[in-house]
């Protein structure tokens, strides 16, 4: 949990007093006095200010020795670890999230990033207040607390869900970083019904939440998701070990409801960390409105609708293959192609909930398919299994943390992949906030009025949005009241 820069403590002192929303992730507020720390949303009184200590992360307050509120619950803050840029800190804690720390070392995670361990730590202090290790070791026991608190987990399943593979270990972990045994968390627990686990997903409002569930509801692929208009439903892991999840939205407070059906313990950050990114529940919308305050036509798309954000997907290489799917054809025709696609070659699931029952292919298992048959032209189906390939030996890759040019070059280097399929792949797949398809006509459209701007033209626009340009790109498409109609 990491701001893009934290409030000056007259802004701190605002949002608390206020228990503004908006500033939920961006801050905490530390207590000298009772050496808890909160969320700026906290009910409980205002302490005096002289007693108040500002943090700009849940790790920074634990490593000042503050343990998390009971009634505010850090643990449901949202994210604000999305600042926008490349820099080191920003590409290493999407790699902390990714799981990099729960397996690999500090000197291999500086190594992705760049930089020198040493480097690594003095950013990370400078910037978090507290080294890569504390701020992987929070993430992992304030998700333990929100297990022990809102599901009937075993402790021994908690322990192992945060990645600990000793209970001793973890007990002693949580004692130092909470303040209390895992077992006196759990005499807070809430009831909830056996076998079906319900997790809160914060978010900083506003989120047009029916925007988000319209977007995927128009390229959900049958058989994998299903989507309404007011949930969304999905069938996740191996095909003999097959987990469902819902997600629906809090009527009254800025969270999301996910809902998981039985399985591995060890699965639920990884799943929980996917859905935030699908709904781009870490965005600081703030700071986005912020950057598109001087150009009129964003000025406005923001007025009209203040809660868009950048609708994710569940996995990579299935966004990617959507996409050059839905090259030259709309959204339905590209659809069309994805339900032909997984019927062809994705396996059936046992057991199947109904309607949701088939398993997305592998890179393997469309290797060497003989993709002409389901509908697609030569080249199209030539560009999936060079996807396929490329993917398998590594040479593309969707993992967190990654350069945005990077990627594009990596993808534009595939036959028949272009820069607005690799920036939709980006967009999507990523959540890499600055990504831009400036090839797409609608943005040219919208961007140029009764004469349409070039892709070059477009691109230079689009300057001053930088490192934003993703949610100008959701913004323009509905400000056109129209969706681009090719390749998406």
């Amino acid at each position: 949990m990491l701001s893009q820069a934290m409030p000056s403590p007259e802004i701190c002192d605002r949002a608390r007093a206020a228990k503004d929303a908006r500033f939920d992730g961006l801050f905490f507020t530390a207590v000298r006095s009772t050496r808890i720390y909160c969320r700026p949303v906290c009910p409980a009184p205002t302490p005096k200010r002289q007693n108040i200590t500002y943090y700009p992360s849940a790790a920074a307050a634990t490593a000042a020795g503050y343990r998390p509120c009971l009634r505010c619950r850090p643990e449901l803050s949202p994210g604000a670890n999305q600042r926008g840029g490349e820099d080191a800190v920003q590409r290493a804690l999407a790699l902390i999230a990714d799981g990099a720390l729960q397996e690999g070392s500090i000197e291999t995670l500086a190594a992705q990033v760049g930089i020198g361990s040493r480097q690594l730590r003095r950013v990370f202090l400078h910037t978090a207040g507290a080294t890569p290790i504390a701020v992987h070791t929070t993430r992992r026991l304030l998700l333990a607390k929100q297990l022990l608190t809102e599901t009937s987990l075993p402790v021994t399943q908690v322990a192992l869900a945060a990645g600990f593979n000793s209970l001793r270990r973890f007990n002693a972990a949580f004692v130092e970083g909470c303040g209390m045994a895992p077992t006196a968390i759990r005499r807070q627990r809430i009831e909830t019904p056996a076998g079906m686990l319900s997790l809160r997903l914060g978010y900083r409002p506003p989120l047009d939440f029916a925007a988000m569930l319209a977007f995927l509801g128009k390229r959900a692929i049958p058989g994998i998701e299903r989507i309404g208009p007011h949930s969304y439903e999905r069938v996740i892991g191996p095909a003999q070990a097959s987990t469902w999840i819902r997600v629906t939205a809090d009527l009254v407070k800025p969270e999301l409801r996910l809902e998981i059906s039985e399985t591995d313990p060890r699965a639920i950050p990884d799943i929980v960390r996917r859905v935030r990114r699908i709904f781009d529940l870490d965005a600081d919308l703030g700071a986005v409105h912020a950057a598109f305050a001087d150009d009129p036509l964003l000025a406005q798309a923001v007025r009209k609708r203040p809660g868009l954000r950048v609708p994710g997907g569940w996995d990579g290489f299935e966004v990617a293959v959507r996409a050059v799917l839905g090259q030259q054809v709309s959204v339905a025709g590209a659809t069309t192609l994805a339900r032909r696609l997984v019927d062809a070659y994705g396996c059936e699931r046992t057991p199947a909930r109904e309607g949701l029952d088939r398993l997305f292919p592998t890179p393997e298992s469309l290797l060497d398919a003989p993709l002409e048959t389901i509908g697609l032209p030569k080249s199209r189906a030539a560009s999936l299994r060079s996807l396929a390939a490329a993917t398998i030996a590594g040479r593309v890759h969707f993992g967190a943390g990654q350069r945005l040019q990077e990627f594009v070059d990596a993808l534009v280097a595939l036959p028949g992949i272009g820069p607005w399929t690799a920036h939709h792949v980006a967009m999507r797949a990523l959540s890499h906030p600055d990504a831009f398809p400036a090839g797409d006509l609608v943005l040219q459209q919208v961007l140029g009025g009764e004469k349409r701007l070039s892709e070059r033209d477009t691109e230079a626009r689009s300057q001053s949005w930088r490192p934003w340009r993703a949610y100008a790109v959701l913004q323009l498409w509905h400000l056109s009241g129209d969706r681009p109609k090719e390749k998406r």
